[in-house]
C-alpha cells in the first residue's frame, strides 16, 4: 500500500476518496440530493460544484465496483506514464467536461439527475489507450482478448449510438465525451503521443 501511495499518490487518493464518499452516500440519502448532478440547476448557474461532487458518489455497490475496477486497472499505470499533476489534471478536467453535454441536453428536465465517475474513468482508459494502443483487453462477452485500440473504437460507436437511442438510465453521453476528453487532454499535454500511437500500431501491423 505504501508503495502505491509513493509511486502513484494522486491515483491512490482519488481511488480511496471515491470509495469512502460513495459508501458514505449509501447510508445518507441527503448526500445524494446535494452531490448528484442536477443539470436543470447547474444550467441556471446554481450548484456548480455538482460537476465535481457527482463524480465521487455512486448509485449502488455494483455501480461503484464496476467504475473502480476499471479505474484500478488503468489509473495507476497511467499516472506512472503521465506524471502526478498531469494525471490529476486529466481526471478532474475530464470529470467536469464530460458532464457539460449532459447539462446542455437536460437543462430543461427538472426530473433528471446523474452521478458516478464514469466520465473521468473513461478519460483515464482512453488516455491509456493513446499510450498503449495494442494492450490486450478482455471485454465481455467477447471470448478472446482484443487490442485496446479496437476496444476504444467499438466503445465509441456503441456509446454514441446508445446516447442517442437508449433509455436504460445510463449516462452514455458522459462515457462518450469523457473518452474524447481523455484523448484530447493527453494530446495537449503530450503532443508526441500522436506519433507514438501511430508508430505503435504500425509496428503491431508489421509484426
Amino acid at each position: 500500500m505504501l508503495d502505491i501511495l509513493n509511486e502513484t499518490p494522486v491515483a491512490a487518493i482519488i481511488f480511496i476518496f471515491t470509495i469512502v464518499t460513495s459508501i458514505y452516500a449509501f447510508n445518507n440519502d441527503a448526500v445524494y440530493g446535494k452531490f448528484m448532478l442536477h443539470p436543470y440547476s447547474v444550467a441556471k448557474g446554481k450548484n456548480l460544484y455538482q460537476l465535481i461532487s457527482s463524480g465521487f458518489i455512486h448509485k449502488d455497490w455494483s455501480h461503484l465496483i464496476f467504475n473502480m475496477l476499471s479505474y484500478y486497472f488503468f489509473a495507476f499505470n497511467l499516472e506512472k506514464i503521465m506524471g502526478h499533476w498531469q494525471f490529476g489534471l486529466l481526471y478532474m478536467v475530464s470529470l467536469i467536461l464530460s458532464d457539460l453535454p449532459t447539462v446542455q441536453r437536460h437543462k430543461d428536465h427538472f426530473w433528471y439527475n446523474s452521478l458516478g465517475a464514469s466520465g473521468a474513468v473513461c478519460a483515464v482508459v482512453f488516455s491509456f489507450i493513446v499510450f498503449a494502443p495494442l494492450t490486450k483487453m478482455i471485454i465481455f462477452p467477447l471470448p478472446i482478448p482484443i487490442p485496446a485500440v479496437i476496444y476504444g473504437f467499438l466503445f465509441l460507436i456503441y456509446t454514441s449510438y446508445a446516447g442517442r437511442r437508449s433509455n436504460d438510465g445510463i449516462n452514455h453521453d458522459a462515457h462518450f465525451y469523457g473518452a474524447i476528453t481523455g484523448v484530447l487532454i493527453t494530446i495537449i499535454l503530450y503532443p508526441r503521443a500522436i506519433a507514438h500511437f501511430i508508430n505503435s500500431i504500425s509496428a503491431g501491423l508489421a509484426s
